[in-house]
């Protein structure tokens, strides 16, 4: 199943991995992993590529209602692929595990089907984009490079950037704050602190979207 498509065990966020491809230079993304369950879930990353990427932690045991952070660092390659179509696929498998469960004590067997565990697969596809699309967007916009100083087109992307960032952060927050309620039901003892996490993640939330709701402004 691809990310978001039924998994009970964790979300992935974001849904597929997108890099902005520049020879000879490295890029990365990161994935949120969510655990939706009660119990302790081992992950672990593969790639139909592993020479082209490098992946941290590729491996771990994320605690109940908890997250982590996955970077995937694309190395620097020599060429691109033909018409940018990336062909790589990544797949990330979890299981339950005994709570308390360390990384490094993980069974051989965790993540091999024969074993008769459920484990669940979560596919995820490579998008590579041209750092040219990040210029086009801002044509789209209305905030072409013809009528401004290569300093204010800088400051120009610079702000797109910002504002780009400001949303994927808020879509984590809101995950974040999803997460906090379900556990909420799970653990009456919960209550305090989850409204101290409610206000916190509140008012970052709406930062962030007053942030990303005001316009970046135009310079002549």
């Amino acid at each position: 199943m691809t990310a978001g498509g039924g998994n009970q065990l964790i979300s992935v966020h974001p849904d597929e991995l997108k890099f902005i491809f520049e020879l000879e230079k490295q890029s990365f993304c990161d994935l949120k992993v969510m655990n939706n369950t009660e119990h302790h879930v081992a992950f672990k990353v593969k790639t139909t590529s592993p020479k082209k990427y490098f992946v941290r932690p590729n491996t771990g045991v994320i605690q109940p209602w908890d997250s982590c952070v996955i970077r995937v660092t694309l190395q620097a390659q020599g060429e691109a692929p033909p018409d940018m179509q990336c062909k790589d696929k990544f797949l990330l498998q979890s299981a339950i595990v005994l709570p308390n469960t360390d990384v490094d004590e993980l069974p051989p067997d965790t993540f091999n089907k024969d074993s008769g565990k459920t484990i669940e697969e979560c596919k995820l596809r490579v998008v590579y984009t041209p750092p040219t699309a990040a210029q086009g967007n801002l044509e789209d916009e209305g905030l072409g490079s013809s009528t401004r100083s290569p300093d204010a087109n800088s400051t120009l992307q610079c702000l797109k950037e910002e504002r780009d960032a400001a949303f994927r952060q808020t879509q984590l927050l809101q995950q974040d704050l999803d997460m906090l309620k379900r556990r909420r039901k799970n653990d009456p003892g919960f209550s305090l602190m989850f409204a101290g996490f409610v206000g916190v993640i509140g008012v970052m939330v709406g930062f962030l979207l007053n942030l990303l709701l005001s316009s970046p402004p135009t310079t002549e």
